[in-house]
């Protein structure tokens, strides 16, 4: 479902703990991080679709969180070329999002990112609100920035600038040496914190020629 202009509808989740930590997530056998995101079905709200990829990506229910408050516009990413798949060219161009700003109120261990059979994450972490944009695909951080910026006034006791980590740069508190696990053959880094679920499956979903926006 695209609109006139080739943008899908799609809604992305901050998740926070009680300590206004964000889940962040590793996409199955990639190094990018990022928050859950999903399109929007054809006669469905985005709160709806918030709710219903909410359930897919980490397992957790309606009544596991709390909607603290939502992008008050869709904010826009265009996807290049190389991710779009051959038969999309020309017509898709990229999503549209709304984000909602969630509070969990149950406690971590609901969260399940086997909730499905088509995982989208094979590792997750609590994360500083402002997390580190390198780790983000590139086409996505202008939209990460924005929607973080958006909705970090309704953040309890925070500091809204200057907080973003980029080109390499770790997060306060990272240590000197990340904690190592191998993944598809290759040796791969996890964040101080982070947790590992292997996954047998292959995501070849940020290789060229893939159908990148499938979510």
């Amino acid at each position: 479902m695209l609109d006139r202009d080739g943008f899908r509808p799609n809604v992305g989740i901050v998740l926070l703990n009680q300590k206004n930590q964000v889940f962040w997530g590793k996409r199955i056998r990639t190094h990018s991080w990022q928050f859950p995101q999903g399109g929007i079905d054809r006669g469905e709200s985005p709160e709806q679709a918030m709710i219903r990829e909410l359930g897919e990506e980490v397992g957790l229910l309606a009544e596991h969180v709390r909607i603290v408050a939502r992008t008050r516009d869709w904010l826009r990413y265009e996807v290049p070329d190389r991710f779009i798949r051959r038969d999309a060219r020309g017509h898709y161009k990229g999503q549209k999002q709304i984000w909602f700003l969630l509070q969990l109120v149950a406690p971590d261990w609901h969260l399940n990112l086997r909730a499905t059979d088509h995982p989208e994450f094979d590792a997750w972490r609590w994360n500083d609100y402002w997390v580190p944009l390198d780790m983000v695909v590139e086409f996505k951080r202008g939209v990460y920035e924005r929607a973080l910026t958006e909705l970090s006034r309704y953040l309890p006791r925070q500091e809204n600038r200057g907080r973003f980590l980029r080109h390499g740069a770790r997060p306060r508190d990272a240590d000197s040496t990340l904690p190592g696990f191998r993944a598809g053959g290759q040796e791969m880094e996890l964040p101080p914190g982070a947790s590992f679920d292997p996954d047998p499956q292959n995501d070849q979903s940020l290789q060229p020629g893939r159908n990148q926006h499938a979510d």
